[in-house]
């Protein structure tokens, strides 16, 4: 197969008019493999895509920025993830991670990512990234990597039975159905063309999609199956690690808002987040996240999160916190 040096410097196969596709049987069941000419993922070409400065020292900016106006969190933890990855050897691979957001990102400037190469061992590596912006650092980030090791322990949860994607509608698709009701009050309306305009390079199919303009107490729980928008094909696993760092946060913190859904948002951000990764996946492959908030309080909301492959096989696990503050109802009078 054709190779080329991917943005981010990871090996990956090349793409375009020559390059060969996968073949469709060592692809799951559902995916297709890549035409002739089908473009990168622009996780890949674009948001993964760190400009060396120096020994260590790399450049990233931004593609998609979300409606809050702020840095979105998983591009920073990707990023931060493609910088640690670059300090490290190829024959090891990310097993975990784990970022604390200390300020707001400012999407008007790019994020400069310095990474310290703070343990080198013969089974694990640690590489500790910042990342600044301003002189400050928005973000701190420690990676470890781990050479391939076997062992007789092993053991994982069950995958929880959920339609495959083939028979759900997308995210846009959804939209798209609550925008034909012409009972849709006007600010609603507003609001969903503005998701619509915005070019996110992720791929959602919600398996049980909650009714948007409900208010009712849900429980903490939500599945959707997750994949990146484009091709990225078979590479350096920690490429696709990467991606699925930026995935892992989209819609994530939502989860502990379900059982809350009377009370208006006013502030919500992410203070930390930690991924885990237990298997090899393709980040372009449909896989189902089942996300859950055990806790909330304090102005502050717990989520989990692991990332299913379509053959049952637990890939990432994740977990975060954010701060939440809603409108609180004014006290009612006692007079």
């Amino acid at each position: 197969m054709a190779a080329s040096t991917s943005a981010g410097g990871f090996r990956v196969p090349a793409a375009g008019p020559g390059a060969e596709s996968p073949g469709s049987g060592d692809l799951p069941e559902g995916e297709q493999p890549a035409p002739p000419g089908d473009l990168r993922s622009v996780l890949v070409t674009s948001v993964l895509s760190l400009e060396p400065l120096d020994l260590d020292l790399f450049r990233g900016r931004h593609y998609w920025v979300p409606v809050t106006r702020r840095l979105f969190g998983g591009q920073i933890v990707g990023q931060a993830l493609v910088a640690a990855a670059k300090a490290v050897s190829e024959d090891v691979h990310a097993h975990s991670l784990h970022c604390y957001f200390v300020r707001a990102g400012d999407p008007t400037v790019p994020v400069l990512y310095q990474v310290e190469r703070t343990r080198t061992g013969k089974s694990f590596s640690v590489r500790s990234v910042k990342a600044i912006q301003h002189g400050k650092p928005i973000l701190i980030c420690q990676a470890s990597f781990q050479q391939t090791q076997e062992s007789p322990v092993q053991h994982q949860f069950t995958m929880p039975p959920v339609p495959p994607p083939e028979e759900l509608l997308t995210q846009e698709e959804l939209i798209q159905k609550y925008l034909q009701d012409p009972n849709l009050v006007e600010k609603y309306r507003l609001g969903l063309n503005k998701i619509l305009a915005q070019e996110v390079p992720v791929e959602i199919k919600p398996v049980n999609p909650p009714e948007i303009f409900c208010q009712l107490s849900q429980e903490p729980k939500q599945l959707f199956w997750v994949r990146a928008r484009g091709y990225i094909g078979e590479c350096d696993m920690k490429l696709h690690c990467c991606v699925a760092a930026y995935i892992s946060d989209y819609a994530f913190l939502g989860t502990a808002l379900l059982p809350h859904r009377q009370h208006p948002v006013k502030f919500m951000v992410s203070l930390d987040h930690s991924m885990w990764f237990h298997a090899p996946f393709r980040a372009d492959h449909w896989m189902l996240y089942e996300c859950e908030s055990p806790w909330a309080g304090g102005c502050r909301g717990l989520v989990h999160g692991r990332l299913w492959r379509r053959d049952g096989v637990l890939a990432v696990t994740c977990a975060q916190e954010g701060v939440i503050r809603v409108k609180q109802s004014p006290a009612e009078s006692k007079l």
